[in-house]
């Protein structure tokens, strides 16, 4: 379940732990719903009574126990580079890992329930939110996403057309799950050491978020 892995990806970054509120402040869900799907991730989480500072009811806060928390990251830096660099040598890699990152972008991405249907603006800030889950610290400006960080940094200046294509395509297999009529456009690769940007537009049967917003203006 993919809510259950967001809320065990949040208490992976905050080894202090979090309580329910804040569970729920960060990803959009009810707080009971957090509190359910804490008491089923019960073998993995821990809990404690955090006095609140006041005369309040103590906190309860949640911390992932040390036996579940992932390996490093920099675990599987070289199994990283020698899958990039295969996929690289191939005659369609590009456009194999564009692909692949759709796959994984319409997958992953909160879909809306189906009498939702989201504005271009709602979807962007929707993708938004994704690619905050995935580290890519994200900024919306007008038809853009620009994004600070790159969770592979050292890997996509290794290999830009394997990487960047992944990146490109989870964008756009979110944005076309969304049902939002926006298309990524480009993709702005390290145009300043801490931005990449990726520019939407719309597709055959949707306003552009930038046309959008200039509705309302």
């Amino acid at each position: 379940m993919r809510q259950r892995d967001h809320i065990v990806a949040e208490l992976q970054g905050s080894p202090s732990g979090l309580d329910a509120r804040e569970l729920s402040r960060r990803l959009g869900l009810h707080p009971n719903t957090v509190r359910w799907h804490l008491g089923e991730l019960a073998g993995r989480v821990s809990s404690e009574a955090v006095p609140s500072g006041g005369r309040g009811r103590p906190r309860i806060v949640y911390r992932l126990r040390p036996e579940s928390i992932a390996s490093s990251p920099d675990e599987y830096r070289l199994l990283a580079n020698i899958l990039s660099g295969t996929i690289a040598e191939m005659e369609e890699g590009a456009a194999a890992a564009e692909r692949a990152g759709r796959a994984w972008g319409s997958y992953l991405v909160e879909r809306p329930a189906p009498n939702e249907p989201l504005s271009p603006d709602e979807a962007t800030e929707r993708v938004a939110e994704f690619l905050g889950r995935q580290g890519f610290a994200p900024e919306i400006a007008a038809g853009e996403i620009r994004m600070h960080r790159c969770p592979f940094h050292d890997l996509a200046e290794a290999q830009p057309e394997i990487v960047c294509a992944v990146h490109k395509g989870l964008i756009a297999g979110a944005l076309h799950e969304l049902g939002s009529g926006l298309e990524v456009d480009r993709l702005d690769v390290f145009v300043a050491p801490d931005l990449c940007v990726a520019g939407l537009t719309s597709g055959p049967s949707g306003p552009s978020t930038r046309a959008a917003s200039a509705s309302r203006a």
